[in-house]
């Protein structure tokens, strides 16, 4: 394999479109080989942005092509187990926007496909590679607000489109899904443990919750909220408290400047400079050294297994 990955894309998305594709573009290790759509206008339109050496009309195609190293989905959530598990077949790797799967039992199956085919695949969770999220963990990890206790963090914005896929039952529409996945997998990542109780409540619209907010208990006596929607914004900030003082990161899961607050008992605030950068660059970088070192992705699968558990059992609560 030559020292870029080369990458096909299966659909034009809008993330792929505003995000992942012209972070794939600076990106040094990354080469965009192929994208497939079915539709003729998307085609040309990617190809006048991005401009894709091959394009295809359908995704088997794609997959077929022995050009193509790694594979990103960013396909309806209903779609992404089929379509993994093909590429898998194809021997190629694969960056699958989050969720991975709607069920626990689909995210083992589609981890074994992987496994047996000797290919990797990661969730795509761009905000992990923060600098703000990274030095939110070194902060914890050090101590700097002794024992976590309570965690709260949100994620939601106002949907006006009720034909938006994210409201699509069908195709795996949801508030938590879509957005709610965001606090979870903060929430288990810095934990790293399963709760022991939960408690959810949600509006249903169109079949899918279209807001959401869950109680965690852990069994060392931690509790965490989190709380997500489609019914009005939010600025997408968690509080962590602490035995010694608590944080403050806003807009945690986007790209920002803001600064880290850390609160002590004394009434001392310290402001902790955070840089911007492209998460999107840094993800597919990471991927994409994955696949050239032949080694694992740092987002591991075990991980996102456990939080798509949790994400389950959410709903099944709050369905009551």
């Amino acid at each position: 394999m030559e020292r870029k990955v080369r990458w096909g894309i299966l659909g034009y998305a809008g993330i792929a479109r505003k995000h992942v594709l012209p972070a794939m573009a600076k990106a040094d290790n990354v080469r965009i080989m192929a994208i497939a759509s079915r539709n003729q206008e998307k085609l040309k339109e990617a190809v006048s942005a991005f401009g894709f050496p091959k394009i295809y009309e359908s995704y088997e195609r794609l997959l077929a092509d022995p050009e193509i190293d790694a594979v990103y989905i960013p396909l309806p959530n209903a779609l992404h187990k089929e379509w993994a598990i093909r590429a898998a077949k194809e021997g190629k790797h694969v960056l699958c926007e989050k969720p991975l799967a709607l069920t626990e039992a689909d995210c083992r199956e589609m981890a074994a496909a992987f496994q047996k085919n000797h290919v990797y695949l990661m969730e795509a969770f761009m905000y992990r590679f923060l600098p703000g999220v990274k030095t939110l963990k070194r902060l914890l990890d050090e101590g700097e607000i002794g024992k976590i206790r309570h965690i709260y963090s949100t994620h939601r914005f106002y949907l006006e489109d009720n034909q938006n896929v994210r409201v699509n039952a069908e195709l795996g529409g949801g508030s938590l899904w879509d957005v709610g996945c965001y606090p979870v997998n903060l929430i288990s990542w810095l934990l790293g443990d399963y709760p022991v109780a939960i408690s959810a409540e949600m509006n249903v619209f169109q079949g899918v919750d279209h807001a959401l907010v869950a109680n965690l208990r852990y069994k060392d006596g931690v509790t965490a909220n989190i709380s997500c929607g489609f019914d009005g914004h939010s600025m997408k900030l968690t509080e962590i408290n602490g035995t010694k003082g608590s944080i403050l990161v806003r807009s945690t899961f986007i790209d920002t400047n803001l600064p880290i607050e850390v609160f002590y008992p004394d009434g001392r605030i310290r402001q902790i400079p955070v840089e911007e950068n492209d998460c999107y660059q840094l993800e597919v970088e990471e991927f994409s050294d994955a696949v050239l070192q032949g080694r694992k992705p740092v987002l591991e699968l075990e991980e996102t297994i456990r939080n798509c558990r949790l994400m389950e059992k959410i709903l099944q609560v709050a369905r009551g």
